[in-house]
């Protein structure tokens, strides 16, 4: 063991009593250790203040230091007072508040400077090789205050996850959450041929792609809030940036040339029966159901931003359309039927989307697992206005004249008269017929449907165990992993994660803005019961926020593992976890990751803002 001062000498000096691991002249962390004895009952309040060590203090620096924590705590009671004006509900504003200061506490500063990583320390000798790991990444320079997905046990950023933390960071600092967005896009840490980065663990894995859909709802946040057009120069700039990765992903990721696309693992760890990050043993691809899908939600996101870009500049028009014209090929691309044989990615039997192995024979094999990658083409949902329509002619009549010329486009569009307002134009990668498939398998309690939310994986592989090739058969497992793929330590195969529960509710939003209030589907499945999209939507909502509320008996669903946490002291003290047990709601994984469990926070704010409108 090397001597010296390291960052673990803390535990070094207080549990192993060991003097010299800690410095008192000099360092980049500091440490306080002081030793009460607290009788039963009583309790020791430890007061401390952080100044410049040249400022002097006329009296004791503790003279107004009550009144000054008492004047905080009144600002931040003021600001969440303001910030919750529409949320009624005491309970849920413990949750709101609780889920929001965790979104600002897990901010801290991140340093990698990789070309140091990979050369070494000045004066000291050079590192052996890093296994080729990050090499390629050597522009990379972070120096910066990021969002963790928990200080705790993930202290370092991972992009998808950062996307999602940034819309309820925007409740309650949008400035903060646009850096964070713009930051991820520099040329400190993009890379040159227009990758995002990962993780630090492998800047090369591929996640979902959807910080164009974290930028643009990021937007449209802040111009609510700001009440005039928004940021357009912000939205400008990373559109532009959106663009190159967006690129990337075409030039990269489809392996055919195709419109269907391979990605990777996609930060879904042990989704597969596979690692979808490691080639497959045959020489054979996997076609991805989620990825070919995300790139369909790519497609139709920057499309609605360079739609709202048009709108003060014309040349935005054009650029909108060639985005809407590749969401078309990808969705000709996934339900395409050649030579009797099935090249897409539906399969009309099963109604459900599943990931194909595209073997060095050219034969197709469908992998017939029932997970969410089924469920991701729903995110793929835009709507278009007439008003839309009437305001920007260019893109209209370029739209016009490709529905005219190419029908096997067109008839992959939705279309709506409404009577006084004109054309409603859906472009989704599910209409109808297929939309009720789907939806009927999501919605069935005995499939994806919990008590909780939307399940990773469908209960019917509980007793209906899939197997591909040789591989072990995988099974619905509702909590942690029993598997040890990508390491173990987080579970798809059944719990309920936050971050596509969410992206699915606004998905249902948008399809309920097309369909209207008249058209119905079964909740749940197998109820009898029918409610209209929007109100599935809200059901779901609420799923999700009962996680944390208190039932009859006082425990939250959440922390139902922690009897303690029942008791006086304890039960106001919410943990957001990582992810949540598929049947009990209960937490798993890491337990201080409000990153994007934090999204409660922001399905709290939505409930509230549309229990006002209603009243």
């Amino acid at each position: 063991r090397s001597s010296g001062c390291f960052k673990d000498g803390f535990h070094d000096y207080v549990i192993r009593g060991d003097q010299a691991a800690v410095s008192s002249s000099n360092g980049t962390k500091v440490g306080l250790l002081t030793r009460h004895k607290v009788a039963g009952g009583s309790q020791v309040s430890v007061r401390l203040r952080l100044t410049r060590a040249e400022i002097r203090f006329e009296k004791s620096a503790f003279a107004d230091f009550g009144q000054l924590l008492q004047h905080r705590r009144e600002d931040c009671d003021r600001f969440y007072q303001f910030l919750q004006e529409d949320i009624h509900s005491e309970e849920r504003k413990v949750i709101h508040r609780q889920a929001l200061a965790g979104m600002v506490w897990t901010k801290q500063l991140y340093y990698y400077d990789i070309r140091s990583w990979l050369q070494g320390d000045a004066g000291y000798p050079t590192p052996p090789s890093r296994g080729g790991r990050n090499e390629d990444w050597d522009h990379l320079y972070n120096l910066d205050v990021i969002s963790m997905p928990d200080k705790w046990e993930y202290p370092w950023y991972a992009t998808w996850d950062l996307a999602f933390h940034c819309l309820p960071l925007a409740l309650v600092d949008p400035g903060f959450a646009k850096e964070q967005l713009r930051l991820l896009t520099s040329e400190r840490f993009m890379h040159p041929n227009g990758q995002l980065p990962a993780y630090e663990w492998n800047f090369n894995d591929v996640n979902p792609p959807v910080h164009a859909w974290a930028v643009w709802r990021v937007f449209q946040m802040d111009r609510k809030t700001r009440g005039d057009v928004g940021d357009l120069g912000f939205l400008e700039e990373l559109f532009h940036k959106m663009m190159l990765n967006f690129q990337w992903w075409v030039n990269r990721k489809d392996a055919e040339g195709r419109n269907i696309f391979q990605g990777g693992f996609l930060g879904l760890d042990n989704i597969g029966v596979v690692d979808r990050s490691q080639p497959f043993p045959n020489g054979g691809m996997i076609n991805q159901s989620d990825g070919t899908s995300w790139m369909a939600f790519y497609s139709l996101t920057l499309m609605r931003m360079a739609l709202e870009l048009a709108l003060h500049n014309p040349v935005y028009e054009s650029i909108a359309c060639k985005f809407a014209e590749h969401f078309l090929l990808i969705a000709r691309a996934m339900t395409r039927v050649a030579n009797n044989a099935e090249h897409g990615l539906w399969d009309p039997t099963d109604e459900f989307y599943y990931d194909v192995l595209a073997n060095p024979d050219g034969t197709r094999e469908p992998i017939k697992l029932r997970s969410i990658v089924g469920l991701i083409p729903l995110f793929a949902v835009e709507v278009l206005e007439p008003d839309m329509l009437r305001r920007l002619p260019r893109f209209a009549g370029q739209m016009q004249w490709l529905f005219d010329n190419r029908p096997d486009l067109a008839s992959l569009v939705s279309r709506f008269e409404e009577p006084g307002r004109g054309e409603r134009r859906l472009l989704s990668l599910l209409r109808g017929y297929r939309m009720r498939a789907l939806l009927k398998r999501m919605l069935d309690p005995a499939e994806f449907l919990s008590d909780y939310g939307i399940r990773g994986l469908s209960k019917y592989h509980d007793k209906n165990p899939y197997a591909f090739g040789d591989g072990p058969p995988l099974q619905y497992d509702p909590a942690e992993a029993t598997t040890i793929i990508m390491g173990g330590n987080s579970n798809w195969r059944g719990p309920v994660w936050f971050p596509i529960n969410y992206l699915l509710i606004e998905s249902l939003q948008k399809f309920h803005q097309y369909y209207g209030d008249e058209y119905l589907i079964e909740f749940p499945t197998g109820s009898g019961q029918k409610m209209n999209i929007l109100k599935i939507a809200d059901q779901l909502s609420e799923r999700l926020i009962h996680i944390f509320e208190r039932d009859k008996d006082g425990y939250r669903p959440g922390m139902n593992l922690h009897p303690k946490m029942k008791e006086d002291h304890f039960h106001e003290n919410i943990l957001f976890y990582e992810y949540f047990h598929g049947d009990t709601g209960r937490g798993v994984g890491s337990s201080h990751q409000t990153g994007w469990t934090g999204l409660v926070a922001k399905l709290i704010q939505a409930r509230g803002q549309e229990d006002a409108h209603e009243s």
